[in-house]
């Protein structure tokens, strides 16, 4: 028991040390204001953390990706949740929050705070994430993450646009 856990720290451990240096190499040197800096370190932050969560682990998976049976794609949304199987609501409810930062976090990164501006992204890291989940882990593609993980950026947006406002209605009533 011992072992096995001590191999999982390990392994995911390889997996840190791996986003460190890509944030270290590739986006930092992005960052040009502070603004930037805090908002993109934040949210590299989180984004390794839904990695490590969704993904991990990759590195040592990866002479293995070709040396599994295949695992089916889940196209039938809520399958799970029509039929009862396992804890499908907690895993709809964990879907959703888990993208809810990336929703908050995505337009104060990318100073774009239009719906598309986040919906699009979102969707995209969601669809990276349930493709590549059957190469590097035991997990199978599910339609239903990819749905609700978008469904959470969509109430982080929203979160965000109704904050956004509220800041900006009372700045104006100081004035």
């Amino acid at each position: 028991m011992f072992n096995e856990v001590y191999g999982i720290i390990l392994t995911m451990l390889i997996d840190m040390i791996l986003f460190f240096l890509l944030y270290i190499t590739v986006l930092l040197p992005w960052f040009h204001k502070k603004r930037q800096l805090l908002i993109g370190t934040v949210f590299s932050a989180y984004l390794m953390m839904v990695a490590m969560i969704t993904l991990s682990p990759v590195i040592v998976s990866l002479p293995l990706v070709f040396n599994h049976p295949y695992r089916p794609i889940n196209l039938v949304p809520f399958v799970d949740v029509i039929h009862e199987r396992g804890d499908f609501m907690r895993q709809v409810y964990l879907n959703i929050l888990m993208f809810v930062p990336f929703g908050f976090l995505c337009p104060m990164f990318r100073n774009k705070a239009g719906f598309l501006d986040t919906l699009v992204p979102a969707f995209l890291t969601s669809l990276t994430i349930e493709l590549v989940q059957p190469l590097v882990s035991w997990r199978i593609a599910d339609i239903t993450d990819l749905i609700t993980n978008t469904s959470g950026a969509v109430i982080g947006w929203l979160i965000f646009t109704m904050l956004r406002a509220l800041i900006s209605l009372f700045g104006k009533k100081k004035r």
